[in-house]
Protein backbone atom coordinates (compact mmCIF):
# COMPACT_ATOMS: atom_id res chain seq x y z
CA UNK A 1 0.00 0.00 0.00
CA UNK A 2 1.16 3.41 -0.89
CA UNK A 3 1.90 5.74 1.84
CA UNK A 4 -0.59 8.34 -0.09
CA UNK A 5 -3.15 5.77 0.40
CA UNK A 6 -2.09 4.32 3.73
CA UNK A 7 -4.04 6.79 5.75
CA UNK A 8 -7.78 8.63 5.57
CA UNK A 9 -8.26 12.36 5.56
CA UNK A 10 -11.30 12.71 8.30
CA UNK A 11 -12.93 16.19 8.93
CA UNK A 12 -14.52 17.47 11.62
CA UNK A 13 -16.66 20.26 13.31
CA UNK A 14 -15.22 22.54 16.25
CA UNK A 15 -17.60 24.13 18.72
CA UNK A 16 -17.41 27.13 17.02
CA UNK A 17 -17.61 26.31 13.79
CA UNK A 18 -14.26 25.59 12.11
CA UNK A 19 -13.86 22.72 9.80
CA UNK A 20 -11.12 20.71 11.00
CA UNK A 21 -8.22 18.38 9.43
CA UNK A 22 -6.88 15.32 10.35
CA UNK A 23 -4.82 12.07 8.67
CA UNK A 24 -6.66 8.65 10.53
CA UNK A 25 -3.95 5.82 9.93
CA UNK A 26 -6.54 3.46 10.53
CA UNK A 27 -5.80 -0.62 12.39
CA UNK A 28 -7.97 -3.26 13.74
CA UNK A 29 -5.42 -4.53 16.14
CA UNK A 30 -7.93 -2.98 19.50
CA UNK A 31 -4.68 -1.29 20.87
CA UNK A 32 -5.11 2.05 22.41
CA UNK A 33 -5.09 4.92 19.50
CA UNK A 34 -2.52 7.76 19.38
CA UNK A 35 -3.04 11.11 18.86
CA UNK A 36 -0.53 13.55 17.39
CA UNK A 37 -0.21 16.78 18.25
CA UNK A 38 1.85 18.99 16.83
CA UNK A 39 3.88 22.29 17.50
CA UNK A 40 3.03 25.48 17.60
CA UNK A 41 3.79 26.15 13.41
CA UNK A 42 3.49 22.95 12.51
CA UNK A 43 0.93 20.16 11.32
CA UNK A 44 0.10 16.57 11.16
CA UNK A 45 3.31 16.59 8.02
CA UNK A 46 5.60 16.20 11.13
CA UNK A 47 4.22 12.73 12.44
CA UNK A 48 3.74 10.92 8.95
CA UNK A 49 6.70 9.02 9.24
CA UNK A 50 5.08 7.41 12.04
CA UNK A 51 2.31 5.99 9.70
CA UNK A 52 5.22 3.56 8.69
CA UNK A 53 6.36 2.83 11.73
CA UNK A 54 3.42 1.75 12.87
CA UNK A 55 2.47 -0.10 9.77
CA UNK A 56 -1.36 -0.62 10.64
CA UNK A 57 -0.45 -2.17 14.43
CA UNK A 58 -2.20 0.78 15.79
CA UNK A 59 -4.36 3.57 15.40
CA UNK A 60 -2.45 7.12 14.61
CA UNK A 61 -4.51 9.92 14.19
CA UNK A 62 -2.16 13.11 13.50
CA UNK A 63 -4.21 16.35 13.63
CA UNK A 64 -4.16 19.57 11.62
CA UNK A 65 -4.26 22.08 14.65
CA UNK A 66 -7.15 24.88 13.79
CA UNK A 67 -5.37 27.41 11.72
CA UNK A 68 -2.69 24.53 10.48
CA UNK A 69 -2.51 22.45 7.33
CA UNK A 70 -5.96 21.89 5.79
CA UNK A 71 -7.78 23.12 9.11
CA UNK A 72 -9.96 26.25 8.58
CA UNK A 73 -8.40 28.92 10.22
CA UNK A 74 -10.00 30.45 13.16
CA UNK A 75 -12.41 34.17 12.57
CA UNK A 76 -10.77 35.13 15.87
CA UNK A 77 -7.26 34.71 17.13
CA UNK A 78 -8.06 34.52 20.29
CA UNK A 79 -8.71 31.12 20.08
CA UNK A 80 -5.24 29.86 19.14
CA UNK A 81 -5.02 28.66 22.83
CA UNK A 82 -4.47 25.07 24.35
CA UNK A 83 -8.06 25.33 26.05
CA UNK A 84 -9.84 25.28 22.55
CA UNK A 85 -7.03 23.36 20.84
CA UNK A 86 -8.09 20.63 23.88
CA UNK A 87 -11.49 21.14 22.85
CA UNK A 88 -11.46 20.92 19.57
CA UNK A 89 -9.62 17.68 20.12
CA UNK A 90 -12.11 15.91 22.58
CA UNK A 91 -15.00 16.78 19.46
CA UNK A 92 -13.06 14.33 17.18
CA UNK A 93 -12.29 11.92 19.94
CA UNK A 94 -16.61 11.71 20.36
CA UNK A 95 -17.37 12.02 16.99
CA UNK A 96 -14.79 8.91 16.30
CA UNK A 97 -15.76 6.99 19.71
CA UNK A 98 -12.60 7.16 21.10
CA UNK A 99 -12.52 7.02 24.82
CA UNK A 100 -8.82 7.13 25.68
CA UNK A 101 -5.78 7.65 23.49
CA UNK A 102 -1.87 8.34 23.98
CA UNK A 103 -1.29 11.48 23.57
CA UNK A 104 2.39 12.28 21.12
CA UNK A 105 2.73 16.26 22.11
CA UNK A 106 5.95 18.15 20.13
CA UNK A 107 6.24 21.37 21.92
CA UNK A 108 2.76 23.09 21.87
CA UNK A 109 1.56 20.00 21.55
CA UNK A 110 2.83 18.63 24.72
CA UNK A 111 1.29 21.82 27.10
CA UNK A 112 -2.07 20.36 24.98
CA UNK A 113 -1.43 16.91 26.11
CA UNK A 114 -0.62 18.46 29.61
CA UNK A 115 -4.37 20.32 29.61
CA UNK A 116 -6.33 17.10 28.29
CA UNK A 117 -4.91 15.31 31.18
CA UNK A 118 -5.86 18.62 33.47
CA UNK A 119 -9.22 18.98 31.92
CA UNK A 120 -9.85 15.22 30.80
CA UNK A 121 -7.59 12.66 32.60
CA UNK A 122 -9.87 10.25 32.15
CA UNK A 123 -9.04 10.79 28.04
CA UNK A 124 -5.31 10.38 28.56
CA UNK A 125 -4.03 6.75 28.49
CA UNK A 126 -0.52 7.84 28.12
CA UNK A 127 1.44 10.81 26.88
CA UNK A 128 5.01 12.01 25.01
CA UNK A 129 5.94 15.01 25.79
CA UNK A 130 8.23 16.31 23.02
CA UNK A 131 11.01 18.89 25.03
CA UNK A 132 8.49 20.68 26.20
CA UNK A 133 7.65 20.75 29.96
CA UNK A 134 5.56 23.66 32.10
CA UNK A 135 8.91 25.69 32.47
CA UNK A 136 10.34 27.44 29.90
CA UNK A 137 13.65 28.82 28.77
CA UNK A 138 13.53 32.32 27.88
CA UNK A 139 16.17 32.02 24.58
CA UNK A 140 14.05 29.65 23.18
CA UNK A 141 11.21 31.82 23.72
CA UNK A 142 12.59 34.72 22.09
CA UNK A 143 13.55 32.55 19.20
CA UNK A 144 9.93 31.39 18.63
CA UNK A 145 8.73 34.96 19.02
CA UNK A 146 11.16 36.23 16.32
CA UNK A 147 9.92 33.57 13.79
CA UNK A 148 6.34 32.77 14.52
CA UNK A 149 4.11 35.02 12.38
CA UNK A 150 6.36 35.79 9.45
CA UNK A 151 5.37 35.73 6.37
CA UNK A 152 8.76 34.55 4.45
CA UNK A 153 8.45 32.38 0.80
CA UNK A 154 10.71 31.10 -1.55
CA UNK A 155 10.78 30.43 -5.01
CA UNK A 156 11.88 26.83 -4.57
CA UNK A 157 12.08 23.93 -2.22
CA UNK A 158 15.55 24.55 -2.67
CA UNK A 159 15.65 28.13 -0.99
CA UNK A 160 13.22 27.21 1.34
CA UNK A 161 15.67 24.34 2.45
CA UNK A 162 18.41 26.49 2.22
CA UNK A 163 17.10 29.47 4.54
CA UNK A 164 16.18 27.00 7.04
CA UNK A 165 19.93 25.48 7.29
CA UNK A 166 21.22 29.17 7.67
CA UNK A 167 18.78 29.99 10.25
CA UNK A 168 18.71 26.46 11.88
CA UNK A 169 21.71 24.56 11.64
CA UNK A 170 22.27 24.77 15.61
CA UNK A 171 18.97 22.69 15.71
CA UNK A 172 19.59 20.02 13.82
CA UNK A 173 23.57 20.22 13.20
CA UNK A 174 23.83 17.03 11.06
CA UNK A 175 21.29 17.67 8.46
CA UNK A 176 22.85 18.21 5.27
CA UNK A 177 20.83 20.53 2.55
CA UNK A 178 18.30 16.69 1.17
CA UNK A 179 17.03 16.89 5.06
CA UNK A 180 16.47 20.43 4.80
CA UNK A 181 14.36 20.63 2.02
CA UNK A 182 12.78 17.42 3.50
CA UNK A 183 12.29 19.45 6.57
CA UNK A 184 10.91 22.59 4.46
CA UNK A 185 7.98 20.04 2.97
CA UNK A 186 6.95 19.78 6.13
CA UNK A 187 6.68 23.68 7.41
CA UNK A 188 5.77 24.98 3.73
CA UNK A 189 3.24 24.28 1.21
CA UNK A 190 3.61 25.28 -2.43
CA UNK A 191 0.54 28.05 -3.37
CA UNK A 192 -1.77 28.18 -6.36
CA UNK A 193 1.08 30.67 -7.64
CA UNK A 194 3.96 28.47 -7.29
CA UNK A 195 5.57 30.26 -4.10
CA UNK A 196 6.57 27.74 -1.53
CA UNK A 197 4.66 29.72 1.94
CA UNK A 198 4.44 28.31 5.25
CA UNK A 199 1.79 26.22 5.91
CA UNK A 200 -0.52 28.22 9.10
CA UNK A 201 -2.41 31.11 9.48
CA UNK A 202 0.40 34.32 10.99
CA UNK A 203 -1.97 35.42 13.24
CA UNK A 204 -1.42 32.42 15.21
CA UNK A 205 1.25 34.98 16.56
CA UNK A 206 -1.23 37.27 18.10
CA UNK A 207 -2.12 35.23 21.26
CA UNK A 208 1.60 33.60 21.27
CA UNK A 209 3.30 34.76 25.00
CA UNK A 210 6.95 34.73 24.79
CA UNK A 211 6.94 35.62 28.69
CA UNK A 212 9.38 33.09 30.24
CA UNK A 213 9.27 31.57 33.66
CA UNK A 214 7.08 28.65 35.13
CA UNK A 215 3.17 27.93 34.28
CA UNK A 216 1.70 27.11 37.55
CA UNK A 217 -1.39 25.85 35.60
CA UNK A 218 0.79 23.36 33.93
CA UNK A 219 2.80 22.12 36.99
CA UNK A 220 -1.14 21.72 38.60
CA UNK A 221 -1.78 19.32 35.01
CA UNK A 222 1.77 17.40 35.47
CA UNK A 223 -0.08 16.26 39.17
CA UNK A 224 -2.92 14.77 37.57
CA UNK A 225 -0.51 13.02 35.23
CA UNK A 226 1.66 11.29 38.03
CA UNK A 227 -0.21 7.41 37.72
CA UNK A 228 0.03 8.22 33.32
CA UNK A 229 2.74 6.30 31.66
CA UNK A 230 4.61 9.86 30.10
CA UNK A 231 7.55 9.41 27.77
CA UNK A 232 9.65 13.13 28.79
CA UNK A 233 11.77 13.45 25.38
CA UNK A 234 14.38 16.01 25.44
CA UNK A 235 17.07 17.60 22.77
CA UNK A 236 20.34 17.63 24.27
CA UNK A 237 20.95 21.05 22.34
CA UNK A 238 17.39 22.53 23.27
CA UNK A 239 17.54 26.23 23.97
CA UNK A 240 13.77 26.14 25.41
CA UNK A 241 13.26 22.56 27.78
CA UNK A 242 16.71 22.72 30.15
CA UNK A 243 17.42 19.30 31.77
CA UNK A 244 17.14 20.72 35.40
CA UNK A 245 13.19 21.21 34.47
CA UNK A 246 12.77 17.57 33.11
CA UNK A 247 14.26 16.03 35.84
CA UNK A 248 12.00 18.15 38.34
CA UNK A 249 9.09 16.85 36.16
CA UNK A 250 9.78 13.34 36.48
CA UNK A 251 9.69 13.56 40.10
CA UNK A 252 6.20 14.49 40.09
CA UNK A 253 5.57 11.60 37.35
CA UNK A 254 5.31 8.19 39.31
CA UNK A 255 5.92 5.90 35.91
CA UNK A 256 7.82 8.99 34.02
CA UNK A 257 10.96 8.46 31.89
CA UNK A 258 13.02 10.72 30.79
CA UNK A 259 15.14 10.07 27.39
CA UNK A 260 17.71 12.94 25.67
CA UNK A 261 18.35 12.79 22.13
CA UNK A 262 21.92 13.46 21.16
CA UNK A 263 22.73 16.13 18.79
CA UNK A 264 19.28 17.30 18.50
CA UNK A 265 17.70 21.04 19.21
CA UNK A 266 14.22 21.91 19.84
CA UNK A 267 12.67 19.87 19.19
CA UNK A 268 13.46 15.99 18.04
CA UNK A 269 11.81 15.00 14.94
CA UNK A 270 10.41 11.93 16.59
CA UNK A 271 12.25 9.98 13.30
CA UNK A 272 16.09 9.31 15.75
CA UNK A 273 16.19 6.32 16.21
CA UNK A 274 16.43 7.32 20.44
CA UNK A 275 13.15 8.90 19.90
CA UNK A 276 11.43 5.45 18.31
CA UNK A 277 13.28 3.18 20.86
CA UNK A 278 11.82 5.54 23.27
CA UNK A 279 8.06 5.59 21.94
CA UNK A 280 8.28 1.83 21.49
CA UNK A 281 9.08 1.57 24.80
CA UNK A 282 6.37 4.01 26.60
CA UNK A 283 4.01 2.03 23.90
CA UNK A 284 5.16 -1.82 25.54
CA UNK A 285 4.02 0.06 29.02
CA UNK A 286 0.61 0.51 28.05
CA UNK A 287 -0.86 -2.12 26.11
Amino acid sequence: MSEEKSYQDIFWESDDGLKLHAWDYRSDSGKTPVICIPGLTRNARDFQHLGAVFHGGRRVIMLDLRGRGASEYAKDSSTYNPKQYVSDIIMLMDELDISKAIFFGTSLGGIVTMMMAKMHPERVAGALLNDIGPELDQVGLDRIASNVGQGRSFDTWAHAGRDLAENSSDIFPDFTLKDWIAFAKKLYRMNSSGRIKLDYDMKIAEPFSSKGGGSGALWNALENMQEIPTLILRGELSDLFSEQIARKMLEKLDKGELVTIPRVGHAPTLEEPASLDAINQLLHRID
